[in-house]
């Protein structure tokens, strides 16, 4: 692997695995209002925000941290108005002390916050416009999470950024992903040029996982995984990751670090990994580069998917984690490529219906088909090109992936919207 190929997966690792403290949509909003409000200079009289329609099915369910269990896009707004650190971008409300949590409620229902859908037609857009006496100011977030493409003052430019859905908006290129590569890079990856951005994963995933198995948060899909099905590492693996998310779409207050600017992508991605390397006694260099395969092949499927889409992201990063567990078992290019294969041919039908507590039962699903694939490969099986959506190649199936989430589902998307925003009416 050339140098600058090189250095382009690293760089892609310490973009995508960045901490966020609660579901990453509502925290962009309330990141976007903090700095509103900065921009400003005083606390808003008046909101509006306009939000793209994957947004608000993002937002809608989902319990926002540090608010004393408000839900929403106004709840959103009102804690990143009120205290939230705009600098702290994705950790925007990781400051907040629960003697604050009351001004966000007082905010919340004494500030005028209006919330309509966005006309621009990108898919992730955010676009947030406060008010106090003759002051205005304006915030636009588009693409990903923290993408800041306009500010304004009292109609005033201060930041324009050029942007297009057919650019990403990313600083690398995903484009140059594919699984070989991935496989190789792991094998030959300096450890400390990854270490830290691991070892944060690590530390911050697992804390939320077990507090999701003491707590009682969501649906409790991982002690229900436990208790019914007992403690063996195929179970547990479920068990585990399912947890990090019953926590985090509950609005537990730990950090998760994202994958795909999603915090249920990053710990499907990583904690089944984690999970199999302790039961194998594998050992931090060996984990460190599971993990390295994990995440790489899970943000090279959604690459091609993007980052809002009504195919459920957990599905990507269940393959993601079947492919490192692979990986932590000796597999090469060859048995990891045919994992994943295996994986997106069980589960590609799952959709995405929003950030909420059956967020955690689909991860689970994620990475039992996972597991189920890199067991196909294990036992000689597997799903050959012709077999429905399956082609020769694992980087042919990878792209038919991308088409049918992001042109085929399209329509599925809105329908998916439409009757959200119906059973909340």
């Amino acid at each position: 692997m050339d140098k600058e190929l090189y250095s382009t997966y690293v760089a892609i690792l310490k973009e995508e695995l960045i901490p966020a403290m609660g579901c990453t949509e509502p925290i962009a909003i309330a990141y976007g209002a903090a700095l509103a409000r900065r921009t400003l200079g005083q606390l808003p009289q008046s909101v509006e925000v306009a939000v793209s329609a994957n947004i608000l099915k993002n937002v809608k369910s989902v319990v926002v941290p540090h608010t004393g269990g408000l839900r929403g896009i106004a709840a959103a707004v009102a804690a990143g108005i009120t205290v939230g650190d705009a600098d702290r971008q994705l950790e925007v409300l990781a400051g907040v002390s629960q003697a604050q949590e009351p001004l966000i409620r007082a905010c919340q229902e004494q500030t005028p916050i209006r919330v309509s859908l966005s006309e621009s037609g990108y898919i992730f857009d955010i676009q947030i416009t406060v008010k106090a006496e003759d002051q205005t100011a304006f915030v636009q977030i588009a693409g990903s999470h923290t993408n800041v493409i306009r500010i304004e003052r009292n109609g005033e430019t201060l930041r324009a950024c050029d942007y297009t859905e057919d650019v990403p908006a990313e600083k690398e290129d995903r484009r140059l992903l594919s699984v070989e590569r991935i496989v190789e890079f792991a094998d030959l990856v300096c450890i400390e040029d990854v270490k830290e951005t691991l070892d944060r994963q690590i530390q911050m995933n697992l804390a939320i996982a077990q507090e999701g198995l003491r707590g009682n948060w969501g649906a409790g899909i991982g002690r229900v995984l436990q208790n019914a099905y007992g403690s063996e590492i195929h179970n547990r693996a479920k068990a585990v990751a399912a947890a990090g998310s019953d926590a985090r779409m509950s609005g537990c207050e730990l950090p998760v670090v994202i994958n795909s600017g999603s915090g249920n992508q990053g710990m499907t991605a990583s904690l089944p990994v984690i999970v199999y390397a302790e039961e194998l006694k594998s050992g931090p260099d060996l984990l460190y580069r599971a993990l390295v395969v994990s995440n790489l092949v899970t943000i090279h499927l959604k690459t091609g998917i993007g980052r809002l889409s009504a195919y459920c992201g957990a599905t990507s990063a269940g393959c993601g984690a079947g492919a490192g567990i692979a990986y932590l078992h000796g597999g090469k290019a060859y048995e990891i490529a045919h994992t994943i294969v295996n994986a997106v041919a069980i589960n590609s039908g799952m959709i995405c219906d929003g950030a909420k507590a059956s967020c955690a039962a689909k991860i689970a699903s994620a990475v039992e088909a996972g597991l189920l694939g890199w067991q196909m490969q294990r036992n000689g099986t597997q799903f050959y090109g012709g077999d429905g959506i399956v082609v020769k190649g694992v980087e042919n199936t990878i792209q038919n992936i991308g088409r049918i989430a992001r042109d085929g589902m399209a329509q599925t998307d809105r329908e998916i919207i439409r009757i959200m925003i119906d059973a909340s009416r």
